[in-house]
C-alpha cells in the first residue's frame, strides 16, 4: 500500500495536501496520564505492611494474602543467620529513588553479618498457582504477595 505524502516547498509546509494528517492526530512528547496504573504509594504501603507483618509478626489493618520464604543457601547460614535476616527485612526503610525506581517498596539489601542479603516481593494473581503477575497489584482480595528472602549471591 503506497502513503499519501506531500513534502511542501517552503518551511512550515510539511503535510499540507495530506488527507489524513491534522494536528489532532500528531503524538506529543508530554507525558499523558495513565488513569488504569496502580498507585505506586498503595502498593508501597501494602508491600511494607506485608513485610513487617511476615517478618515482625506486626498484624496489618486488613487482611493481605501471601507467604514468606528463603533460599537453600539462607537455610545452610543457619537459624540465627535466618533470625537475623529476617528481622532486618521486616524492620528496613530505607527506600530512595536509586533502590525503589517503580516506588513499590519491592526489593531492598540489608547486610547480616558480613554477607549482603537481598529480599523483593512479588505479586501474583490469586488463585492461579504463582503463574501469573497480578492483573490489579494494588487489590488485595486478587493478589498474592510472595516474599523472597536470599543471599546475594542468589540473585
Amino acid at each position: 500500500m503506497r502513503w499519501p505524502v506531500s513534502v511542501g516547498k517552503e518551511k512550515g509546509d510539511f503535510g499540507k495536501g495530506v488527507s489524513n494528517f491534522s494536528e489532532d492526530n500528531l503524538m506529543t512528547t508530554s507525558a499523558q496520564p495513565q488513569t488504569d496504573r496502580p498507585n505506586p504509594a498503595v502498593i508501597a504501603a501494602q508491600n511494607d505492611a506485608f513485610r513487617r507483618f511476615a517478618c515482625l509478626g506486626i498484624k496489618p489493618d486488613q487482611p493481605i494474602q501471601g507467604r514468606l520464604v528463603v533460599t537453600q543457601s539462607m537455610m545452610e547460614a543457619g537459624d540465627g543467620f535466618v533470625n537475623a535476616a529476617v528481622q532486618a527485612v521486616g524492620a528496613f526503610d530505607t527506600f530512595e529513588p536509586e533502590n525503589d525506581p517503580e516506588g513499590w517498596h519491592d526489593f531492598g539489601a540489608v547486610e547480616i553479618q558480613g554477607e549482603t542479603v537481598f529480599w523483593k516481593v512479588d505479586l501474583y494473581e490469586a488463585d492461579t498457582d504463582f503463574r501469573y503477575g497480578a492483573e490489579a497489584p494494588d487489590d488485595l482480595e486478587t493478589t498474592m504477595r510472595v516474599l523472597t528472602i536470599m543471599m546475594a549471591r542468589d540473585w
